[in-house]
């Protein structure tokens, strides 16, 4: 199994790009641990805390951006655009005893109400999978990748990790927790696949613009598929289909996740599309995933139960 380090030369900071080379070079079906880390020199914890020392290295090169430090690209041979990239997500661990939450005037869901930055450090409890908040409740931690995405289309250029789109990207999905699967639309030879934003534990929503943002390695299988036709990521968790909506519009963001709910669902059910509308209407569950990048996010979660899959 190939393992991919953390470092200033296997991380980029704050940008996805289709001409990025990749850090190493994968078979289709095969399995990658990706180390990352997270955060600027700003939100790094006082004295007793463990801190990657690629962290520092990162740091020391200067290059501080917007945005999210992400391990990668891992390219997988003979993707081409048009595939879908299947992330098996097989383990996510804690790579760091701290996370960190940051709140800053002008961002997050109301960026008027809090006029000062607050900067709290979390420390973390991997044998407990307990996080200590400030005024003494342990939280439990369901550790995710707020960041997975492939390279975006070659014509977009170099863009923000912090919008999500049809890449993927900063979707920032608590869904995505060990044992489920993110299904991705290739759309650079390779496929690129790179990860970052390591969350500790984080709510619907997101909606102070961070979670508990930490160091996270993460264990994948990364496999083509050519018999599946995707316009937009999509996910399963072992119960349930996940389709997603990403847009500056809720509303719109709505409609995009309810679609292509409505195009599964006929199609693994077997019934037409205003019964899978009628369905959805029934036993589909929306969800904002995040308010708070720019582009905002909804999922629609159906159970595979009440498709016979």
């Amino acid at each position: 199994m190939t393992t991919l380090n953390a470092g200033p030369e296997t991380c980029h900071w704050g940008f996805f790009d289709a001409t990025l080379p990749p850090a190493v070079t994968i078979e289709s079906g095969e399995e990658v641990t990706i180390h990352t880390v997270s955060g600027g020199p700003q939100v790094l914890p006082g004295e007793g805390f463990h801190v990657p020392p690629e962290l520092h290295a990162i740091h020391d090169k200067g290059e501080t951006m917007r945005g999210h430090i992400l391990t990668g690209p891992v390219a997988v041979a003979g993707a081409i655009p048009g595939d879908v990239l299947q992330v098996d997500i097989l383990d996510v661990q804690l790579r760091q005893d701290w996370g960190y939450n940051v709140i800053r005037p002008l961002a997050g869901t109301l960026p008027y109400d809090f006029d000062e930055t607050h900067l709290t450090i979390l420390p973390l409890d991997a044998e407990k999978g307990t996080a200590r908040m400030p005024w003494g409740l342990d939280l439990p931690l369901a550790p995710f990748f707020g960041v997975m995405g492939v390279a975006p289309p070659s014509n977009w250029g170099r863009i923000s990790t912090i919008e999500p789109r049809v890449h993927g990207g900063n979707i920032d999905n608590k869904e995505l927790v060990a044992g489920t699967t993110l299904y991705l639309p290739v759309h650079a030879p390779g496929a690129l696949f790179s990860c970052g934003d390591g969350h500790g534990a984080q709510g619907d929503g997101e909606v102070c613009i961070t979670a508990i943002e930490t160091a996270l390695t993460g264990r994948f299988r990364l496999t083509i598929r050519r018999d599946l036709t995707l316009t937009y990521p999509q996910a399963e968790t072992p119960t349930h289909h996940i389709t997603m909506g990403m847009d500056p519009d809720l509303e719109r963001c709505t409609e995009m996740a309810l679609r292509d709910m409505i195009a599964l669902v006929a199609d693994r059910a077997g019934i037409t599309r205003a019964q899978a509308y009628m369905l959805c209407s029934l036993a589909g569950d929306l969800h904002i995933t995040q308010t708070v990048n720019g582009c905002k996010g909804v999922h629609m979660m159906m159970a595979k139960a009440l498709l016979g899959t």
